[in-house]
């Protein structure tokens, strides 16, 4: 019989916001498999827990996913845990539950602590259509590439950052976004946690006058649909520049009419009417 793979969520800061199932779990499984070995002693040593551990990152999921895989397939239950949170989100835990459903092997997930959740529903954003984005990679062309592609999502959009790429991260955004309403989640369920609720522009003079510190949530508020609908409007070509254009590529009639119908989203006859119109001219 297959062994079962448990996601468990560890706390985030708190110690106290270990769920008594992920307890549980804990202490039952035959190994834990860990993002990082020795920030996880820790945690068991406080929760007296003693089984055994073995390392499972980003560095060694390839290698490290088989081994796991031939454990579980051999009847170990396994407990995977990230050094905070929920895993498999944004670590390579994704990876293995990949690996796990491939193979018909039980994955089991349980519920507790994450960042992005814990920040969102205290930023004041709107929370019923979200988009978490996770971390930026650090390649320029890429992160670029990234904010480029959600700039005009008008969903609250999320982020994580460690504090020595927030400035950097925070001047690609405001060259992006613009100057959006932005609350920066940092020290989450710890003594000294915070939300400053601000814009990019106030954010980037703050830290550049004082250094972030701790692991940051961006929460920043999505592209304003009215704005989004007037910038369309004024991009979008009118009827007759596409009747112009697509005449000279040689398009004619119906075929014409219907596909800058459905391009512009008009009713067929009031372009088939302009199109007649504008006949002669083409």
């Amino acid at each position: 019989m297959k062994g079962t793979l448990y996601l468990c969520p560890t706390p985030i800061g708190n110690l106290k916001d270990i769920t008594m199932r992920t307890l549980e779990v804990l202490k039952s499984v035959d190994l834990i498999a860990a993002e990082d070995t020795r920030n996880t002693l820790k945690l068991l040593n406080h929760l007296e827990i003693n089984v055994p551990m073995t390392s499972y990152y980003e560095h060694n999921k390839a290698q490290k996913g088989g081994v796991l895989i031939e454990k579980l397939n051999s009847g170990c239950s396994v407990a995977l845990v990230s050094d905070a949170g929920m895993p498999a989100i944004s670590d390579p835990g994704e990876d293995l539950v990949r690996l796990c459903i491939d193979a018909g092997i039980e994955v089991v997930p349980l519920p507790g602590a994450s960042a992005f959740t814990c920040a969102l529903v205290a930023s004041g954003m709107p929370t019923g259509r979200f988009s978490f984005e996770g971390f930026l990679t650090t390649n320029k062309r890429n992160r670029r590439i990234h904010l480029e592609e959600v700039k005009d999502d008008t969903r609250t959009l999320i982020f994580y950052e460690a504090p020595h790429k927030l400035l950097s991260t925070l001047k690609d955004m405001l060259e992006y976004f613009g100057n959006r309403e932005i609350v920066l989640a940092r020290e989450l369920t710890k003594k000294f946690e915070e939300f400053y609720r601000t814009t990019i522009l106030d954010a980037i003079e703050r830290y550049e006058e004082t250094p972030p510190k701790g692991e940051f949530v961006l929460i920043i508020k999505g592209k304003d649909a009215e704005e989004l609908e007037q910038q369309q409007r004024i991009n979008q070509p009118t009827p007759e520049e596409l009747i112009g254009k697509y005449a000279a590529e040689g398009l004619r009639g119906k075929e014409l009419v219907n596909r800058i119908a459905e391009e512009l989203k008009l009713p067929k006859r009031e372009v088939y009417d302009l199109y007649i119109k504008m006949k002669d001219k083409v």
